[in-house]
């Protein structure tokens, strides 16, 4: 999972940028990069590194980089390297184009051979390169400088039918003579892709609408599925659809991974977070189930657990302390240190839970080893029960277009029978109920047209058995 921007028409727009990674800092936590086009010299000016936005991208860095159109990437990879060459952005040379993109091409190894034929080689192992080398590869086919609108097009077009997977991606070029930010996407509109302007007629494209937010700019709309759009300073933006199919977007975007106040097309995450703890709610008490107190794991079941909480009429607490400063979760070598490290990252506070019937409330549980430390550290304050409240359905199957899903044999809920799935995880977490958001639940709030395949193994676009495996070798030789 990763997140992007892209500006143009502002003036210091690396800084601009910068601003604007912090907001969605969240999608990627590896590396971060920025690409800017300075056309006074008539040079990009590329910058990319290891490390958080903050680390990465200096003053003194920013300083360096004059111009007024730039792309910018914060990289969590769920394919590829993790070094610094893997980071994003990439720039070609010929015909000189910037890019970066969220998302997750299946068919690398194939992309990678078809356009080493034509003299085009990847540096990295990234797939965004890959879908770089492809659009050029596209580009010079008709031309080797000058493109139009009309070539561009005819070029993402062949783009979204080589490329397999997801992809939304946003690049700078010149395009009828004129420097152009571009953005596209996948046909099928999985990953997340909005843009916007400001009142001096500048454009910005990003993951998540929060991006926009902080630099005032206006939503004018999302990239449509299987469409791009030409933004260029002062002018109206050109969209075009040129491979559409019906969207499926991804709905795990929604339940955990975007910020709960991003605008998505079918409107804010928040709202979406809430329906779906109603749901949820009507789904346990359908069950017999009652409680004190409803507990949200942070912070994004907060608007689930809100919402749960008016529809049984049982009081919602804060029941942790997050340490926003101690960075991702990582092995320790022993159960002592495993303990300290997850009690610095998520301190329970004892009184919301001692002699409580508890509703445990968290967005989902993939590997549940972390599930798992926290009832430990739970049980231990005294709760008289413990009910373990899922706002999504049971993670079945990898995510194959960009989230890091692991691979069946590590899903917890992977090959268990679905009818004993909740008691066997009860019994298993040592819990007195475990209740997941049904399916039927998940579509009555989200609706059919979402890619919900890491709960039911319907992937909108095929991936063939020798994608899937490149997939979970690469990610086992990442990891």
């Amino acid at each position: 999972m990763c997140g992007f921007v892209g500006m143009i028409g502002v003036d210091h727009a690396a800084a601009a940028a910068t601003v604007a990674l912090q907001s969605i800092q969240h999608r990627g936590q590896d590396a971060a990069g920025l690409a800017v086009w300075n056309h006074g010299d008539r040079r990009f000016h590329l910058w990319k590194d290891l490390g958080m936005v903050s680390q990465v991208l200096t003053p003194g860095v920013i300083r360096n980089m004059p111009g007024t159109a730039v792309i910018g990437h914060v990289r969590y990879p769920t394919m590829g390297g993790s070094k610094r060459e893997d980071a994003q952005p990439f720039l070609s040379r010929i015909p000189g184009i910037v890019l970066c993109h969220n998302g997750n091409v299946t068919n690398v190894p194939q992309l990678e051979d078809e356009v080493r034929k034509n003299g085009w080689h990847a540096l990295s192992r990234c797939d965004s390169e890959t879908i770089l080398l492809v659009l050029v590869d596209e580009l010079v086919q008709l031309h080797m400088a000058d493109h139009t609108a009309e070539n561009v097009a005819t070029a993402v077009t062949q783009v979204m039918r080589r490329v397999h997977g997801s992809f939304s991606v946003a690049s700078v070029l010149e395009i009828d003579g004129q420097t152009t930010l571009l953005a596209f996407r996948d046909s099928y509109g999985i990953r997340p892709s909005v843009y916007g302007q400001n009142k001096e007629g500048a454009w910005m494209v990003a993951s998540e609408s929060v991006a926009l937010d902080v630099l005032g700019y206006e939503i004018r709309g999302h990239v449509p599925a299987g469409g791009m759009v030409l933004m260029r300073p002062g002018q109206d933006a050109i969209v075009q659809e040129l491979v559409p199919r019906p969207a499926r977007h991804c709905v795990f975007e929604r339940i955990y991974f975007a910020r709960a106040d991003s605008v998505m097309e079918e409107g804010r995450v928040n709202s979406a977070r809430w329906r779906l703890g109603e749901q949820l709610a009507k789904e346990f008490t359908a069950k017999g189930l009652t409680a004190d107190v409803v507990v949200a794991i942070p912070d994004t079941s907060r608007p689930a657990a809100a919402a749960m909480s008016e529809a049984l009429g049982v009081p919602n607490r804060e029941g942790f302390i997050k340490n926003r400063y101690s960075g991702r979760t990582f092995i320790m070598p022993d159960q002592s240190t495993r303990d300290a490290a997850l009690r610095l990252k998520l301190n329970p506070i004892r009184e919301v839970f001692e002699g409580r019937r508890v509703i445990l409330l968290d967005d989902s549980i993939v590997r549940g080893s972390t599930m798992r430390r926290i009832l430990s550290v739970l049980r231990a304050l005294g709760p008289t029960e413990i009910h373990l409240a899922i706002f999504s359905p049971a993670v079945r199957n990898p995510c194959f277009y960009g989230i890091d899903m692991p691979s069946h044999d590590e899903l917890i809920a992977a090959g268990r029978d679905p009818e004993t799935l909740e008691s066997g995880l009860a019994e298993h977490f040592g819990v007195e109920s475990v209740t997941y958001l049904s399916v039927n639940g998940l579509r009555e709030v989200a609706g059919d047209r979402v890619c919900d395949a890491c709960f039911t193994g319907n992937y909108p676009i095929e991936v063939s058995d020798d994608e899937r495996s490149f997939i979970l070798n690469d990610r086992r030789v990442t990891l």
